[in-house]
């Protein structure tokens, strides 16, 4: 009797599994059709459209069955309208919101083997202009909400759909502008970014699984000193270019505090196993409570590891003076910080005014868009990460079956996406993709931008596994 329930049991999950397998086939199909389309529709800044690839994008999930009444393309711009697309659960828990930016970089031709806007599968790969930033991820995404339509989906979450314009420019009518303006399209419990983190591999062998918990936020300051100068032969003591220099001088050698915020305590409870000996000692020493204090500053001697647990500032452009043979009335240097979660713009401004120590220096903030402004109050911080159990979960339980071996590992991104627009608006953002590159071949933004034939498949696999692993966790 065991046996023949045994038996039967087998049948029955070959049959659920070739069923999957057959749906897997017919959704990366889907997925590959829709990335092509997505490619040949130019979406660049200077001639583009997204609204054109919304429009596209709607008229699938409009044939596949959404309702008009869930496809909303909206915006400020006639060229960069975003579309929103729902999926709806049983309301018992509040919607998660999928992010995809739709814009991608300038591409020139003559730059490139190929034509960046023609869809051309050669030597394994996919190559065009948003393979990997990121094309990819809302044709995966696309692809993945008509599959779970089809299916019938009845998860306890509405699942709703973002595909934006400007997230590589100055973001005004992308995400920010749904944030400010269409808030009831958007507004869930979380978000997941396709943009950004995924499977790294090393010559073909994947070495870890990232998901992105929060990121630094991104701030341009403008330091200004002004003084009456003068004839060049007459020394002053007022040289607004040695006034600014002995500021930033004072900045070069400033650190900002050591926080282990809980993405980055994370990240290296996961990297301790795989250490050797002297880094493992130094990981154990961060991750103690109280913190080793040797511990933290041989963790500071890694650029890599100090910008994982600092706030950083850095001067990246200097100009001054007005005659070769006049001293300088007015000296301007940009200041580019990189702010861990937690902490706002205006509070790094006061800061940064406290290292200068100089009452004739000016600092004003640059916002998204360009506009100077005396202080950075316009612009919100990161929250302190939280970690969300289903999201890391659901990530591990798939990619053990389909990267065994490779580690599971969150982490926060200093760069910046998106989630610069939605988090400070009270939505946490998770970075979750199945898209896999390798370390040394990353082409986003850069010359003939490529992404594995094989490697798309496995993010489209990996996608529909996430999801419905998530939308299962108790």
């Amino acid at each position: 009797m065991k046996r023949r329930l045994a038996g039967m049991v087998l049948v029955g999950l070959l049959g659920t599994v070739g069923s999957a397998r057959a749906d897997d086939a017919a959704t990366r199909a889907l997925a590959r059709d829709v990335f092509r389309e997505l490619i040949e529709i130019n979406t660049t800044e200077s001639a583009g459209s997204v609204t054109a690839a919304s429009e596209a994008m709607a008229a699938r999930f409009r044939a596949a069955g959404f309702a008009a009444s869930d496809i909303a393309i909206v915006g400020e711009d006639p060229r960069k309208m975003n579309l929103v697309v729902r999926l709806h659960g049983t309301g018992k828990a509040r919607p998660v919101l999928l992010m995809g930016h739709l814009d991608v970089v300038e591409a020139r031709r003559e730059d490139w083997t190929t034509d960046p806007f023609k869809f051309i599968e050669k030597d394994g790969f996919y190559y065009g202009r948003g393979t990997q930033d990121m094309k990819d991820g809302d044709a995966i995404m696309v692809a993945t909400l008509i599959r779970l339509k089809q299916e019938g989906y009845r998860g306890p979450r509405d699942l709703i759909l973002a595909l934006t314009a400007d997230e590589e420019t100055a973001g005004a009518n992308g995400i920010d502008w749904l944030v400010h303006h269409r808030r009831d399209l958007i507004d869930a419990e979380f978000a997941l970014n396709h943009d950004g983190l995924g499977v790294t591999t090393k010559d073909g062998k994947s070495v870890g699984v990232y998901i992105g918990l929060t990121e630094k936020v991104y701030a341009d300051f403008e330091l200004t000193v002004r003084n009456k100068g003068g004839h060049s032969s007459e020394p002053v003591a007022d040289n607004a270019i040695y006034e600014l220099a002995a500021a930033l001088g004072r900045l070069e050698h400033y650190q900002f505090p050591y926080e282990l915020n809980a993405a980055v305590r994370l990240f290296y409870q996961r990297m301790l196993p795989s250490a050797d000996a002297a880094r493992a000692a130094v990981l154990q020493g961060v991750l103690a409570v109280p913190a080793d204090v040797g511990a933290i500053a041989r963790l500071n001697e890694d650029i890599a590891d100090y910008r994982q647990t600092h706030t950083t500032c850095v001067a990246t452009r200097l100009a001054a003076g007005h005659a070769n043979n006049a001293l300088p009335q007015t000296a301007t240097a940009n200041v580019n910080c990189r702010i861990l979660p937690g902490h706002s713009p205006e509070d790094i401004r006061q800061e940064l005014l406290r290292v200068f120590a100089e009452p004739k220096l000016k600092v004003r903030y640059f916002d998204d868009f360009g506009v100077m402004h005396d202080t950075a109050e316009s612009k919100h911080g990161f929250a302190a990460p939280v970690v969300r159990a289903d999201v890391v979960h659901a990530v591990e339980s798939v990619a053990a079956t389909m990267w065994p071996g490779a580690p599971v590992i969150p982490t926060m991104d200093s760069s910046a996406s998106d989630a610069a627009m939605m988090a400070p608006s009270g939505i946490p953002v998770y970075a979750v993709s199945g898209d896999s590159g390798d370390a040394d071949d990353g082409r986003a933004h850069g010359q003939d931008e490529r992404i594995g034939v094989v490697a798309f498949d496995r993010g489209v696999d990996f996608y529909y596994r996430f999801l419905k692993a998530m939308l299962a966790s108790r």
